[in-house]
């Protein structure tokens, strides 16, 4: 098993910048696929982004791509998501997730959370 706790949520501006951080324990962690998802208030969990096992694959939804960074350091057990050009509606709880084997976008697919960071952006 792995234990998962995010950091690095707040206040930010739009057009701004943040980072959150998502500190794994437990052994193996190296083997896991790492996501990132988010939900805002009155919606449904979606996805952000996910990381291979040596960080070689990255995989972003649609909305994300060119603003949102995933990166993993597996000698500090962490993976990161990098977030730019932040708008009012990036606001929401971001948790990261992971499973043992492939890409998944789906979060149903994650059988390990994180507790969320909160993110809100003002406008």
């Amino acid at each position: 098993q792995v234990q998962l706790v995010e950091s690095g949520g707040g206040l930010v501006q739009a057009g701004g910048s943040l980072r959150v951080s998502c500190a794994a324990s437990g052994r193996r962690f190296s083997s896991y696929v790492m996501g990132w998802f988010r939900q805002a208030p009155g919606k449904e969990r979606e996805f952000v982004a996910a990381i291979s096992w040596n960080g070689g694959s990255t995989y972003y939804a649609d909305s994300m791509k060119g603003r949102f960074t995933i990166s993993r350091d597996n000698a500090k057990n962490t993976v990161y998501l990098q977030m730019n050009s932040l708008k009012a509606e990036d606001t929401a709880d971001y948790y990261c997730a992971a499973r043992e084997w492939g890409y998944s976008d789906v979060a149903s697919g994650y059988p390990y959370w994180g507790q969320g960071t909160q993110v809100t952006v003002s406008s």
